[in-house]
């Protein structure tokens, strides 16, 4: 929720905005973020618009956390979440939403080796 908070202050946006073109134009990179592809770099060679759905996300989130020993429930978790996803898909400035000539790579039902390969598959065809 913070990242969500901090990325909506326009000065904090226009730095972060300039820092990562300068990044990806003096650099071949990957880079991950929620208006990478169709605000940051909307002429990007490839753009994946990964997702899964909220249930999903929030359980590999709570598993993350409690892993690293933080005390916390999965419904927060996923609340978390769903709040997060709606004010981000709401925001009058860079909405999330994918990229029109990007490519939706739904991870719910894959493992994470799977989800890397699929990610590999498409970058290889969109840069055969």
């Amino acid at each position: 929720m913070a990242a969500s908070d901090v990325s909506a202050i326009p000065a904090v946006r226009a730095f972060l905005f300039d820092l990562q073109r300068d990044i990806a134009r003096n650099n071949s990179c990957i880079m991950d973020g929620r208006d990478i592809g169709t605000v940051v770099l909307p002429d990007a060679q490839v753009k994946i618009f990964l997702t899964a759905s909220p249930e999903i996300r929030a359980k590999r989130r709570y598993d993350e956390l409690i892993a690293k020993g933080s005390s916390v429930e999965f419904k927060d978790v996923l609340d978390d979440l769903i709040k997060r996803d709606y004010n981000d898909s709401h925001r009058e400035v860079a909405p999330l939403r994918p990229a029109e000539d990007g490519v939706i790579l739904d991870t719910s039902g894959l493992t994470l080796d799977e989800a890397i390969a699929s990610a590999v598959r498409i970058i290889k065809e969109k840069t055969a």
